[in-house]
C-alpha cells in the first residue's frame, strides 16, 4: 500500500497525540508530535530565564534558536519520547508551567519557521503521522488525510486534570480550564499559522467518544485515504 502523509490538527487536550501515536504504531508509520516540539522550545526558554513576568525575551530566544535541537526516540515500550539537545524531556514538557507558556512561544514567527522546517524534513518521505495546530494548513497542505479534532473545553480540562493527577502533580481544575480557554484564544487568533480547520479536513468531535471508538474511526479514514491514493 502506498505511503501517505497524515495530518492531525485540533485544540489542546483533545487527545491528538495519543490518537496519532496509536495509529502510527498500528500502520507502521513514523509519529511526529509537533506540539511537543513547541513545548520543548518553551521548556528551553524557561530553563534559560527567557520568560518572565515582563514577557518573552524574544531577541535572546531568536539568537539561541540554532542551538535548540529537538528529536524523538522510542522508549522501552516503543513509545516516542521528546529529546531537547540530547536530553529526554518528555515529563518536563507536560507540566502546567510549560502549558501556560507554550502558546505565546508557538506564536512567535521565528519559532514556527524553525519548527516547520524541521517538521518538513522529518516528513519528506511520507509514511508519517504528524499532529499539531497547523499541519494540514501550513506544514503539509497536500497531506492525503487531514483530521481536525475538537472537544468541549470543560471535557478537555477534565482530561488534562486527570492526566496531571495520575502523575502526582498538584493542579486545580479551574486553573486548567482557564489555561485551555486562553490557549484556544491564542492559537486561533495568532497571525502566523493560526489553528483552523483545513477546507478538506475531516472533523472529529471526540467529546463523548471512547478511545476504541476513536481508533476505529481513524483507522477507517486512513484505509479510505490510502485506497484512494492507490487508485
Amino acid at each position: 500500500m502506498k505511503k501517505i502523509t497524515i495530518a492531525i490538527d485540533g485544540y489542546s487536550s483533545c487527545g491528538k497525540s495519543t490518537m496519532a501515536k496509536d495509529l502510527a504504531r498500528e500502520i507502521g508509520y513514523v509519529y511526529i508530535d509537533t506540539g511537543a516540539m513547541y513545548r520543548a522550545v518553551t521548556l528551553y526558554a524557561l530553563q534559560h530565564k527567557l520568560i518572565s513576568e515582563a514577557g518573552i525575551d524574544s531577541d535572546r530566544l531568536q539568537g539561541q534558536m540554532p542551538h535548540i535541537q529537538i528529536g524523538f526516540k522510542l522508549n522501552a515500550e516503543s513509545r516516542p519520547e521528546t529529546y531537547l539537545n540530547g536530553v529526554c524531556v518528555e515529563r518536563e514538557i507536560r507540566s502546567l508551567e510549560v502549558s501556560r507558556n507554550v502558546s505565546p512561544i508557538a506564536a512567535l514567527g521565528f519559532v514556527r519557521e524553525a519548527m516547520v522546517d524541521q517538521q518538513r524534513v522529518m516528513g519528506e518521505n511520507k509514511g508519517v503521522v504528524m499532529d499539531g495546530r497547523d499541519i494540514g494548513t501550513v506544514v503539509f497542505p497536500d497531506a492525503e488525510l487531514k483530521v481536525f479534532v475538537t472537544a468541549q473545553p470543560e471535557i478537555r480540562a477534565q482530561r488534562r486534570y486527570d492526566e496531571l493527577q495520575a502523575k502526582g502533580e498538584p493542579c486545580q481544575l479551574e486553573a486548567i480550564l482557564e489555561n485551555v480557554l486562553e490557549r484556544d484564544r491564542i492559537d486561533t487568533t495568532r497571525t502566523i499559522g493560526p489553528l483552523r480547520k483545513a477546507d478538506d479536513a475531516l472533523v472529529l468531535d471526540n467529546s463523548f467518544m471512547t478511545i476504541p471508538e476513536q481508533k476505529a474511526w481513524l483507522m477507517e479514514q486512513y484505509r479510505r485515504a490510502a485506497d484512494d491514493c492507490r487508485d
